[in-house]
């Protein structure tokens, strides 16, 4: 009832998850920085993730921690998983009793699983789509989560969707290890909605602007000034200087945003940053 990818570089791990079930993203994802990842679906046992895990921990291979913990489980034939160790190391299994179509594509640090798929084009146009794109691996995980939706995902419909990755001290202000995390619990186009949010969290939380991608704020002050003024933040007139006001104006509206890990201290402004202030003032 799931399709998924699950995933490493050998710096980050993550994993990738869409299906007709609610809330979807607090069942498959099992994760640990520097460690690895484990996707537990179709009659899901998320115990086994932990079990996983706690083996991945004590420097265990992906393949024989998956078989150590489905050795314990009595329902093994109607679970479906996906293991990577932070080595590469990548293992799927697909139980007997799992709803077609069901099955995996294991690659070069990952693994793409379902099931009651539409067919395994699904999986396999997952594998085509993580080894294409380029970027970090979030972007990977994120292209062939897309994959999936488009070559017909879970053949019931849709509802939730997740994207989650990992680096350690990569995330809020370098005080976690959580570099990504996106849940859409109940969506008619859920795939498509965690897409939407990635974009503002890249925004405002991921530190991988193009360095190229900057602008001077002697050439945009008036502009600056004038779409602060739109949102009732600076009150002075538009001159054109970028001032003490002009810089307190911009400050407290970047603050507002949750954009402060994205303020410079010389005299540029990312241009992403530049530009949703602009369409944010363009709205008013």
């Amino acid at each position: 009832m799931t399709f998924s990818i699950v995933a490493t570089d050998g710096t980050d791990v993550g994993i990738a998850v869409a299906s007709k079930f609610v809330s979807v993203g607090a069942i498959v994802p099992h994760l640990e920085a520097g460690v690895g990842a484990v996707a537990t679906q179709c009659y899901a046992n998320p115990r086994l993730g932990k079990i996983i895990l706690e083996l991945l921990r004590q420097g265990r291979g992906a393949g024989e921690a998956l078989e150590t913990a489905l050795a314990q489980d009595p329902g093994r034939e109607q679970r479906q998983i996906g293991v990577v160790d932070i080595r590469g190391g990548a293992r799927g299994y697909t139980g007997r009793e799992c709803p077609e179509y069901a099955g995996q594509v294991v690659g070069s640090g990952y693994v793409a699983l379902g099931n009651i798929l539409a067919g395994p084009e699904v999986v396999e146009a997952m594998a085509r789509a993580f080894e294409a794109q380029r970027g970090e691996l979030v972007d990977k995980l994120l292209a062939a989560l897309e994959a999936g939706d488009r070559a017909g995902g879970d053949r019931r419909g849709r509802q939730s969707a997740a994207l989650v990755a990992l680096r350690p001290g990569g995330g809020y202000l370098g005080l976690t290890d959580v570099y990504v995390d996106i849940r859409v619990d109940d969506h008619p186009d859920p795939v498509a909605e965690v897409r939407r949010i990635f974009k503002i969290w890249e925004l405002a939380l991921l530190r991988r602007e193009d360095p190229k991608d900057v602008v001077e704020k002697k050439a945009v002050a008036a502009e600056v000034q004038e779409a602060l003024r739109r949102l009732g933040l600076y009150r002075g007139e538009v001159t054109g200087v970028w001032d003490d006001a002009t810089e307190r104006a911009f400050r407290e509206w970047a603050g507002r945003e949750n954009f402060e890990n994205k303020i410079r201290d010389d005299d540029k402004i990312w241009g992403t940053v530049y530009r949703y202030l602009k369409e944010a003032a363009s709205r008013r």
